[in-house]
């Protein structure tokens, strides 16, 4: 088996001098050869599989919009175009197309580099950038087709305050986020889900929290969550946004850090559900970012060397080790 990939850049979903653009994924398109992935081919999604998520009114939204001729949704700002309709279901199917394949045996494992995003939309609103939730429609799709538990981590500048909303009564479904505190959209504190200690994590962080914080808590906080929870695959919202120098958000992450994060994440997968992960692309603002922060997946995934571009933060990175052990202690970890 290889590491699978699908690629959904949606083209025509662009609105003037928004920074969510076609163009985020320029580079990154140049280099996809040389990865050492296969990549599927992958059906929109249908609007029942969307459904399973998203109430019907909310779809029906989405769609007059796009048929009204587009426009901004939502203050975030949210657009659509004319296509974005078509476009989302595109990105959920190919979001579906990698976790099926994976599923099923097919890949090892695998990315969906899609856009739209989709960890902010909401089971009754789109928002943040996000129209479908890809990754909630993905791990609802596994529980239809016979896994007991899926868990997601986000490690997105943003809280994914959508997929959180989409897992919020569901003991079958985990959640951890590390995420930027005070930005967007204001949601993610440590206690914010006190019915779901120890499936719904949330890990926010202060400005400049790079690859020493993350190193801190892929063991501290994300290892023992997934060996507590023990889900039967792994899926990852991979927001390139975390950058330290990204436009919109202020965390500390360098490419090396992505690796490191990835590459935790992928032998956690071992170890726990027989190697099936799935990363799906959320954020990440700068072009460069997101090649390089893909190629570290890549790497991550395929067990090819990962060319690191030296690119670490020049900021000194917070104390956070008194914020751990609070966030362990509510969860219970150990």
């Amino acid at each position: 088996m290889t590491t699978a990939y699908t690629w959904w850049p949606a083209p025509q979903h662009e609105y003037e001098d928004h920074p969510e653009r076609p163009g985020r994924l320029r580079e990154l398109e140049a280099k996809l050869d040389s990865f050492g992935a296969e990549r599927l081919d992958a059906a929109p999604a249908t609007r029942d599989e969307i459904a399973r998520v998203h109430a019907p009114r909310m779809i029906e939204a989405v769609e007059a919009a796009c048929k009204t001729g587009g426009g901004i949704i939502d203050y975030a700002p949210t657009f659509v175009t004319p296509t974005s309709f078509d476009d989302a279901l595109l990105a959920s199917g190919g979001t579906l197309g990698c976790a099926r394949a994976v599923w099923a045996g097919a890949a090892s494992d695998a990315f969906a580099i899609v856009r739209p995003p989709g960890h902010h939309a909401e089971p009754r609103r789109a928002m943040g950038f996000c129209l479908f939730n890809n990754i909630a429609i993905a791990a609802r799709d596994l529980l239809e087709r016979g896994a007991a538990r899926v868990l997601v981590v986000d490690y997105d500048a943003h809280h994914g305050n959508g997929t959180q909303a989409a897992f919020w009564d569901d003991s079958r479904l985990a959640y951890l986020s590390t995420h930027q505190w005070g930005i967007y959209p204001g949601t993610g504190r440590m206690d914010e889900a006190p019915h779901a200690k120890g499936r719904i994590v949330n890990v926010p962080l202060p400005a400049y929290a790079g690859d020493a914080c993350f190193g801190q808590i892929s063991e501290k906080i994300i290892a023992p969550h997934l060996r507590s929870f023990h889900p039967e695959m792994i899926l990852v919202s991979a927001g390139f946004d975390s950058h330290w120098d990204d436009p919109l958000t202020s965390l500390g992450l360098s490419s090396a850090g992505f690796y490191a994060i990835s590459k935790r994440l992928v032998e956690l997968a071992g170890e726990i559900c027989k190697g099936k992960i799935v990363f799906v692309l959320e954020g990440g603002y700068n072009p460069r970012n997101v090649l390089n922060g893909a190629s570290a997946v890549f790497a991550a995934l395929t067990g090819r060397p990962f060319a690191d571009p030296a690119d670490k933060s020049p900021h000194g990175e917070p104390d956070i080790e008194r914020m751990i052990e609070s966030i362990c202690a509510w969860h219970g970890f150990v």
